[in-house]
Parts: structure tokens; sequence; C-alpha cells
């Protein structure tokens, strides 16, 4: 007979709403997170959500307190999966708590939702100087310091006059071998240069880019919008090198429109990361026997028409987990993901009786 009930492994905005899926449609579900709280990537890091600058803790506070007081949810904080046997319906699960303590759980069916990491801008090479000059931060080290309602210089604490953000870094790079977009970098440097212009309206702010992958809405709730009403100059060009002037920046690159040379003086410049499989991902990869896709992403067997269904019987993936998605992305799918989990250990009932 099938085990009622499912594992959730993640709890960002697919596992949350994955969990809360399964758990309304009356099965039981374990929801297994590696650190201390629910939210994920969005409620630990990000000051707001794209493309509507509301308060990320604010906006996720229900969806939190859903999951948390659900009484068919079961929440594990500082807890891995770390090895896995059996099939569709009675998959036996080992889970190991920060401590080394392990526990064996059968579920039937399960949903991963380990979602991403953000490209280490060090990593491969110091062209933007990430780790040589503290002035260069990360969109994520920039939402950080809004979640403080400040923007400023981490050199000297003093606001910056000109501020540039830099576009696919770590992205559409196959020197690097990240052979993708990751879809929503455009759109969160725009929403940043919004808000530093609210915080700072004396503010130049600049984003070099390579090409605009504005989609959806976003197009007129962000591109347009930082252009026309925050006049946020969009300049089409390749960043080379970032060199320290005095206590400047000097940006070094090429204005691929007019096709020249550029080199302009920043008191801020802030990397556009892009997504890459976060090391859960690859972790459930292996615990499951889950195909990569040929970015490193878990592979789906259905798309574009089944975007959650691995080639694993039983298991399905949400979110980042499997590639680059913006917050809608994600939830969606953690509900579909819901629906297949819940519909297989259906039949499976049926099939059994």
């Amino acid at each position: 007979m099938a085990v009622h009930r499912v594992l959730v492994i993640g709890g960002g905005p697919a596992g949350l709403e994955a969990a809360r899926g399964v758990a309304d449609m009356g099965l039981a579900v374990l929801l297994v997170e590696k650190t201390g709280e629910l939210g994920g990537t969005p409620y630990a890091h990000y000051a707001t959500l794209t493309p509507h600058l509301k308060d990320a803790r604010d906006l996720m506070q229900d969806m939190l307190e859903g999951v948390a007081h659900h009484p068919q949810i079961e929440v594990r904080y500082h807890t891995e999966v770390v090895a896995s046997r059996g099939e569709a319906g009675a998959f036996t699960v080992t889970l190991q708590n920060q401590e080394g303590q392990s526990q064996e759980e059968e579920v039937g069916a399960v949903i991963v939702a380990t979602g991403f990491q953000h490209f280490d801008p060090g990593r491969e090479t110091q062209l933007y100087g990430y780790y040589e000059f503290e002035d260069v931060i990360t969109l994520v080290d920039a939402e950080h310091m809004m979640k403080s309602g400040r923007i400023v210089r981490p050199s000297n604490g003093q606001p910056p006059e000109r501020v540039a953000f830099i576009q696919c870094v770590g992205s559409r790079d196959r020197q690097i071998g990240n052979r993708w977009c990751s879809k929503v970098c455009c759109g969160i440097a725009s929403k940043q240069a919004i808000e530093i212009k609210k915080m700072l309206p004396e503010a130049k702010v600049f984003i070099f880019y390579i090409d605009m992958r504005m989609y959806g809405f976003w197009e007129d709730q962000l591109y347009w919008k930082a252009q026309e009403e925050h006049k946020v100059n969009y300049i089409r060009g390749i960043v080379t090198e970032i060199l320290k002037k005095g206590d400047k920046l000097l940006m070094k690159g090429e204005d691929t429109t007019m096709g020249r040379p550029v080199e302009v003086l920043m008191d801020l410049v802030i990397l556009s990361v892009g997504m890459e499989p976060s090391q859960g991902t690859l972790n459930m990869a292996k615990v499951f026997h889950l195909p990569r896709e040929s970015h490193g992403f878990l592979a789906t067997q259905g798309e574009p028409l089944d975007t959650v269904t691995t080639p694993v019987a039983g298991v399905f993936v949400a979110g980042a987990a499997a590639g680059p998605k913006d917050i809608e992305d994600s939830v969606s799918m953690g509900g579909a993901a819901a629906v297949k989990a819940v519909s297989l250990l259906r039949r499976l009932e049926k099939s059994l009786a």
C-alpha cells in the first residue's frame, strides 16, 4: 500500500507552496529545511520582491505561517536528506540533523525544492575586483543594504553619487561554462535602481547590459518606469575591467551601440550575479539518482508541458532546482508538483486496492 505522506525538501517559495498544496489536499507532509527558518533566499536576503517592490518578509508571512501552523505539515529544521531507497509509493529516506543524528522516514513521494545559489563573482576571475575592492558588491549585498534602509559605499559609509550595475555576471558566459540567462537579473537590477533613486534622488545610476531581458509585465513595470520616472541610464556595453583610481572605481569597457571604448568613474558597482544549481540540488541528484540537464539543474521529462516530473518515478522538482526561475514560476511549480505527487499516490492506492 502506498504511503500517504509526501517529503518536501527545501522551505523556499516553491517548497512552501508544495507543502501547503499537498496538505490542503489531505495528505501528510514532511518538510525538511537545512537552515533554521523557512522562506528560502527571498525571505533571508531580499528587502523587496520584484516587480512590485513590496516588503519581502511582509508578503511571505502568510505563506510561512500557513505552513508552520498547518496540522498536516511536520517541519524539520537544520535537517538534510542523506540517503534514499525504495520506489514510488514506498520510499525510505534517511534524514540527518546538524548534530549528525540520523533517522529513517517512510514517504510515498518526494518534491525537491532545493533552489539555487548565486554565482560567486570572484570564483573564476578578479576582472571586477569583487574580493579586492570594497565598493564592488553584488545584488544580494545591495539587498542587505536596502533591508537596513541605507545605500552606502562600504569603504567609507557615505552615500554614493554614481552607481553602476553590471549585468550577466556569471550568466551567458561560455568561457566559465554558464551558458544560460538567469532570467531575473535584469528585473532585479532595474528594481534596485529604482529603489536607489528613491533613497538617493541626486545619485546617477547606470545599468551596463549586453541585452536587456524583460519579459511579460516587467517591461512596463520596471524597465520603462526606471528610465522615464527615475532617470536610470541604460548603456548597452561590455565592462572589461575595474580598477581603483583614488577613492573611486574606474570602469573600462566598450559602448557596443556606439562602437567606442568607455572609461567612467563610479562610487559603487553592483554585480548582477546569476543563478547556479545549489549544493542541495547537486546532493539530491545523487541521493535520488536524478539526471541533470545540460546546464546542471535537475532534468524533467515532460517539458514544456510538464515542468515538474523527473525521470525517477515518484520524485518531482519545483522552483530553481530545475533552472532559473522567478518567484512566480517557483510558486506555480510548487503547486503543480503538489498536484502531481498527490495524484500519483491516489492512483497507486487504487491500483493496489
